[in-house]
């Protein structure tokens, strides 16, 4: 996947495309994030006790990843994501490798 958590992204695709939003939530495992005011379901639910009431609530549904494409924090415009390696030394003196995110477009690091 090629978005995290609090990425903004666009929808390019489904039922609410061009909307833009924040990563709220990503789920690796199955491929899917949960986007701040897109796919909301409405929900009916039951009271459970005096201090939760019952009544209509909206909640944010996930989406699947393919479905969104980040927006570059420099450019500001949505973008296919690469990845650089870049090399960097410790203070033990050995090299750890790094993956950065980099806009296709204007070639900015997002990470």
């Amino acid at each position: 996947m090629n978005v995290k958590t609090n990425d903004k992204v666009v929808v390019i695709s489904g039922k609410d495309k061009g909307k833009e939003g924040k990563i709220i939530a990503s789920f690796p495992k199955t491929g899917r994030v949960t986007v701040e005011g897109v796919g909301t379901v409405t929900k009916h639910q039951k009271a459970r006790n005096a201090m939760t009431p019952g009544g209509i609530i909206h909640k944010e549904m996930p989406i699947d990843a393919s479905n969104v494409m980040l927006v570059c924090p420099k450019c500001g415009k949505a973008t296919r994501v690469s990845h650089k390696v870049t090399v960097k030394t410790n203070d033990a003196g050995k090299q750890q490798r790094q993956m950065i995110r980099v806009c296709k477009k204007c070639g900015a690091d997002i990470d």
